[in-house]
Order: C-alpha cells, then structure tokens, then sequence
C-alpha cells in the first residue's frame, strides 16, 4: 500500500524507519504535544505498533518519504478510537464502531513547508474515496496551533473537548463528516 501526491510519497513502515525516527521523538519541541521524548527502543515499538495497526485495522500511519531525495520525514496517517473510552488501537485491540483518526507527525526541520497538509490531503482523500469513511477526526492539544492549522486545510473543524485518562494535555476533537450516533 503507498499513495503518491505532488512532493511525496506515503508508504508501510518498515523496521529501518526508525533510524530516522529516532531523530524526530528525540527533539523536545516536536513531540510537546505528544507525550514527549522517546529513546530508540521505544522509537523501535512505535513503529513496530504502526505495522501492527495496518495488519490489525486495514488503516494506519504511513512513513513520509520526499520522493526528491528518499528521506522519511514523518508519519500521516490514521489511529482508531474507541469514541467512548477515548483508547486508540495501539493500546489494544478494538472492536468498532471506532473513530477514525487522521494525525501527523513530521520532524520539525520539515514544519512550515506544507509537507503536512499535503500528506493529509493525500490520506483523506484515500479514506473518503477508496476506503468509503464519511467520517474522520484528529485529536489535537488544544494549545498546538500548527496541527490545528493542518486540520483546518484539509476540511476539519473543532467539534468539542474531549476527555481520557492518558491524554497528558488538554486536547479537542476536530472532525470532517457527520458525527457518529451515540
């Protein structure tokens, strides 16, 4: 599975990613809103918990790739939630209904190039044509202004707060499509 756009090239992560990985969760600044800092054996989990998600959800992050140059700048893609529980399928199994979430992660020397809305465009365009999803969300820290912008470009908009037990900062749910019935 890969999807092209303008400038990149979205792919299945492999074990290497995380040489390049590494260098992302270890910047302070690019993982603030995520939970912080990883070490390579962590970094290493995560993208093994990414190819999981794939095998498990048919849906999952894919590796950012400049098709210029070959480099990994990043993941976009999709996590699914449990819209009760607020646990997403890295933390365990899920049965749906689940929310499916677009979220994106690039290393801050790639911010401010538009790499993220791009990306995001290509994997919501995917999900809404060829997956048939009328609906995606994001789950953004409600202080991360940058993520809010790319939710913003590609349709979403904030839907409302939302709480879970491991979400270390405020965060908001913001949406394209029509809310699941509860």
């Amino acid at each position: 599975m890969k999807l092209e756009t303008e400038r990149l090239l979205l792919r299945l992560p492999r074990p290497a990613d995380a040489d390049e990985f590494e260098a992302i969760w270890a910047d302070e600044e690019t993982v603030q809103f995520l939970g912080g800092t990883k070490a390579r054996p962590e970094v290493e989990e995560l993208v093994e918990r990414m190819t999981r998600h794939w095998d498990t959800y048919g849906v999952g992050l894919f590796t950012v790739e400049r098709k210029e140059d070959g480099r990994a700048l990043g993941r976009v893609g999709f996590l699914v939630w449990d819209p009760e529980r607020w646990v997403n399928g890295f933390r365990e199994q899920l049965l749906p209904p689940y929310e499916t979430e677009i979220g994106w992660t690039l290393g801050r020397e790639h911010w401010n190039r538009g790499y993220a809305t791009e990306a995001a465009l290509g994997c919501r365009d995917w999900a809404l044509a060829e997956l048939g999803l009328t609906r995606l969300v994001s789950i953004i820290a409600r202080d991360n202004i940058a993520s809010i912008r790319v939710a913003e470009k590609i349709g979403e908009r904030f839907e409302r707060p939302i709480e879970g037990d491991h979400f270390q900062l405020p965060v908001g749910l913001w949406s394209l499509g029509e809310r699941i019935a509860e």
